[in-house]
Order: structure tokens, then C-alpha cells, then sequence
């Protein structure tokens, strides 16, 4: 935790859920967190709650302007960007055949375009500032294994190991390091939302959507928690070289293991 000691970090989707456990966690570490969220409302909210050297900002990260502002304010306010975390994503769930193609846009812009809009600008202030950086993508145990109702979000999140191989080979000279969280699923909104939804699509009880289709493959019939997303995040940020780099670091419960 010594590693993110006046580091400073901004986290994408950080208002709520995995992107706030991982904010709180820098913070305790010592670290100055950007809770950067599509509201400015929630992230300022959030950002307050937390406390510390934290601040909240308002990023859509499908949007290339409102990425550079976010960006050149964390500069202005805080310095350049050390830890980076690409987490803002959203879930549609529905069958192939019935997906809209504006839906599978907007899934492929948020998570794949916000990867590439955030982690650009974070190299250039890494690269500038000659300190090196790491930068994380929220990938998901589908970035290794596919379920149906979810084409465009597995599409997506493989995507993400691609683009932090590339940013582990071009930001190496500069010791700026990618690596992908690959969690299981975590009981969030997001995947609440999901129980109801895939509940009523496969024709079966919310309780078993938990049992049989979320946590059927785990070691243990637990969903991985923020705890265990956030203290990855710990490691991840403050590991000391590129020995870990281009990596995609599973957090299931078993669920996933390569």
C-alpha cells in the first residue's frame, strides 16, 4: 500500500460500486483519487464521502472532449495521472437475434471506446511526466469465457485484453504498465439489474439465475465481492515493474482459471 502514497489516480464509473470500492481503497492507501462519473452531482457526492485528496469529476468516456477536459483538470488540480482505472461499462441483456443495433453501439462505445478515449490520455500525461503508470481495464471473467444474452458486452471485454497487450508493448519504454481485472460477478446494480432480466429470458427463477447460471461453476457459491475487486486494484496499481504487465488477472472464485 506504500506503492500509492501520493500517487494520484482517476477512476472511471467511480460514484458507485466496483469504481467507488476501488476510490476508497486508493484514498486509504494514500493516494489522490478522481472520481470521475457520467453525473457530476454523483461523483462530486462521491467524492466527498470518501474525503481525503479526492475530487469528482463529470466524464462520459464515449465522449473524446469530455475525456481531455477530465484529463487536463486533474493536471491543473492535482498533477499528472500515475493509476489509471477504465472501469465505467453497462450491461443490456437480451438474445442476439433481438439485440438493437443501437444497443450494441452504445455497449461497444462505453466499454471499448472509453478504454481507449481514458488510457490514450493517461499515457500522454504518464509518457510527459517520465514517472511511469499503470493503467488498469475492467475486463470480466467474458473476457475469457462467453454466456449467452451477452453478445456485445463478451465482444467488448475481449477486446480489452488486446488493447492492454498493445499499451504493455508501446508504454514499457516509459515503465507504464497494463494489466485487465477480470472479476466474477459481483452483487452490484448492474448485476441485480441482470437476475430479473435473465430470470424472465431463460425461463426460471431469480434464485436460480444465482445459483445455476451465476455461481454454478464458482469453488465456493460465492460472488466475488468489492473487497476482493478493490484489494487487486491495491496490488495492481503499486506493483514496482513491468515483470506484471499484459496480464488479465481472473477474480472469480474459481469461476474462471487459466
Amino acid at each position: 500500500m506504500q506503492e500509492l502514497e501520493g500517487k494520484i489516480a482517476l477512476v472511471t464509473g467511480a460514484a458507485s460500486g466496483i469504481g467507488r470500492a476501488i476510490a476508497q481503497a486508493y484514498a486509504k492507501a494514500g493516494a489522490r483519487v478522481v472520481i470521475a462519473d457520467l453525473a457530476a452531482d454523483k461523483a462530486e457526492e462521491a467524492a466527498i464521502a470518501i474525503g481525503g485528496n479526492t475530487i469528482g469529476i463529470a466524464m462520459d468516456v464515449t465522449d473524446e472532449a469530455q475525456v481531455e477536459d477530465g484529463f487536463a483538470r486533474t493536471l491543473r488540480e492535482l498533477g499528472p495521472v500515475d493509476i489509471l482505472v477504465s472501469n465505467a461499462g453497462v450491461q443490456i441483456v437480451a438474445p442476439l437475434v433481438d439485440f438493437r443495433f443501437d444497443d450494441w453501439k452504445r455497449m461497444l462505445a462505453i466499454h471499448l471506446d472509453g478504454a481507449f478515449l481514458t488510457a490514450r490520455a493517461a499515457m500522454r500525461q504518464m509518457k510527459d511526466a517520465g514517472r511511469g503508470g499503470s493503467i488498469l481495464l475492467m475486463g470480466s471473467a467474458h473476457s475469457h469465457v462467453a454466456s449467452r444474452l451477452k453478445a456485445p458486452y463478451v465482444t467488448a471485454k475481449h477486446g480489452l485484453l488486446g488493447l492492454a497487450r498493445t499499451i504493455a508493448k508501446e508504454g514499457a519504454p516509459d515503465g507504464i504498465r497494463a494489466n485487465v481485472m477480470c472479476p466474477g460477478f459481483v452483487r452490484t446494480p448492474l448485476v441485480e439489474k441482470q437476475i430479473p432480466e435473465q430470470a424472465k429470458t431463460l425461463g426460471i427463477s431469480e434464485d436460480a439465475v444465482v445459483r445455476d447460471v451465476m455461481l454454478r461453476d464458482t469453488v465456493d457459491g460465492e460472488f466475488t465481492t468489492l473487497e476482493d475487486i478493490a484489494d487487486t486494484a491495491i496490488f495492481l496499481a503499486g506493483f514496482r515493474s513491468n515483470a506484471l504487465t499484459g496480464q488479465s488477472i481472473v477474480v472469480t472464485h474459481g469461476w474462471y482459471m487459466h
